[in-house]
């Protein structure tokens, strides 16, 4: 077992063959969605149709991006999760330009890379593993339900980010109660989950907000959008 799993202190890590089975189930289930996706299309040709080769560029470098940026730790977090360089916006963009569909495929990939990212760490349970890393970064693509809207951008992205910090905080209630400082007021113990994840992926909320209300960011996303949905 200790070749798929390190464990120390109660907690479990994914060894080098953990990160090697992850990587080959992640590989063989995107061959496996596109094939099925082209023999899909094949089958209903002019009735539906999968992702196109543009929308899995884009989808794919704007993951790459989010994945790379979320080293950028400005202020990281004792117990997990960090104020991150934006990190959160590249995943929601891909929602907002095709919907949550493609979306929340986007955000359920990059949830197996930042499962796998620093060896998996943290994993107490399944169920927390899934809420922690699987479930609360497949949420950043719920920003596609705001796609072609007014003010979406903005809007899907505090959803998306909004719901992410749910499932951490539901994790929270779970599994690290016990893992409270002494130093935070007993009388705000119920609100402690709450308190730790939201203050991370506020702060950074806020400032990515800011930074996409300023004019030469607002024009430089513009054509970005454009780019992305050419046909």
């Amino acid at each position: 077992m200790s070749f798929f799993l390190n464990s120390e202190d109660g907690y479990y890590s994914l060894a080098a063959g953990g990160v090697a089975a992850m990587v080959l189930i992640i590989v063989s289930l995107v061959l496996l969605t596109a094939f099925l996706r082209r023999r899909e299309s094949t089958e209903n040709s002019g009735r539906r149709k999968g992702f196109s080769a543009r929308q899995l560029t884009f989808s794919a470098a704007a993951v790459a991006l989010g994945f790379a940026f979320s080293y950028v730790r400005l202020i990281p977090m004792p117990w997990g999760g960090s104020v991150t360089l934006c990190s959160m916006l590249f995943v929601t963009l891909i929602g907002f330009w095709y919907g949550p569909r493609v979306g929340l495929a986007a955000g359920f990939a990059y949830g197996f890379l930042q499962f796998m990212q620093d060896g998996g760490s943290y994993i107490l349970s399944p169920l927390q593993a899934c809420l922690d890393y699987i479930l609360a970064f497949a949420a950043l693509g719920l920003s596609g339900f705001f796609c072609k809207k007014p003010g979406g951008l903005i809007k899907g992205y505090v959803f998306a980010i909004a719901v992410r910090g749910l499932f951490h905080t539901i994790g929270g209630y779970l599994y690290w109660m016990d893992y409270m400082p002494e130093t935070f007021p007993s009388s705000l113990a119920a609100i402690y989950p709450i308190a730790y994840n939201y203050s991370f992926i506020a702060a950074e909320g806020i400032v990515t907000v800011l930074i996409l209300m300023l004019p030469p960011v607002k024009k430089a996303m513009a054509r970005v959008e454009n780019m992305a949905l050419q046909s």
